[in-house]
């Protein structure tokens, strides 16, 4: 593959992600520092889910696709749907800080949440397997700009949803069902294009 194709798929692997991360910005207003981290965990997992399918190789393929898009939508779905429930229930008292003896849903959240939205990448990487591409360039290269735009997402989020409060974070959850529910219909042909 060319440099530009590479770059090209990088961007487009990291997309959902950059939405995601927009949500989850608002709902947990990182620091710089928690931006970096919450990045490092977006672009680590992006980066990796296209080696496992690498390794998986055409023999699971098939499997692969049968499973991705309803992972990624069960997934994304409960992650949305706990922000949205989180800021129907807090109002505009969200808060940075986890309360003491609250359990941290929130490192399972941005786990669940890289997750869901790389699952894609899995299969992106089966499909290098059948062109021969150099594999671990791609997945640096898919790490990298999901590290990126993700960090740059996180404190985007963090600036809107310290103005608009449970607004945004209600938001993000809403994109992230859109996500997962996008996958599900381009999967099952209910829509013809990819859109994420």
């Amino acid at each position: 593959m060319s440099p530009l194709s590479i770059l090209f798929l990088s961007l487009s692997m990291s997309a959902d992600a950059f939405a995601a991360s927009i949500g989850r910005g608002a709902a947990t207003r990182p620091s710089l520092t928690g931006a970096f981290k919450g990045a490092l965990v977006f672009g680590t997992v992006e980066a990796i889910t296209p080696l496992i399918g690498w390794a998986l190789g055409l023999a699971t393929s098939s499997f692969i696709g049968a499973v991705d898009h309803w992972l990624a939508f069960a997934l994304l779905s409960a992650v949305g749907g706990k922000m949205i429930w989180e800021a129907l229930r807090s109002g505009d008292s969200c808060q940075e800080d986890q309360p003491a003896g609250r359990p941290n849903w929130g490192k399972w959240a941005l786990l669940l949440t890289a997750v869901g939205t790389s699952l894609d990448a899995a299969a992106v990487g089966v499909s290098l397997a059948l062109i021969g591409a150099d594999i671990v360039t791609i997945a640096l290269s898919i790490g990298l700009a999901t590290f990126t735009v993700t960090a740059i997402g996180l404190m985007l989020g963090r600036a809107a949803g310290a103005r608009l409060g449970s607004r945004v974070e209600l938001l993000g959850g809403m994109v992230l069902i859109a996500i997962g529910t996008l996958i599900l219909a381009e999967h099952t042909g209910a829509i013809g294009t990819s859109l994420v």
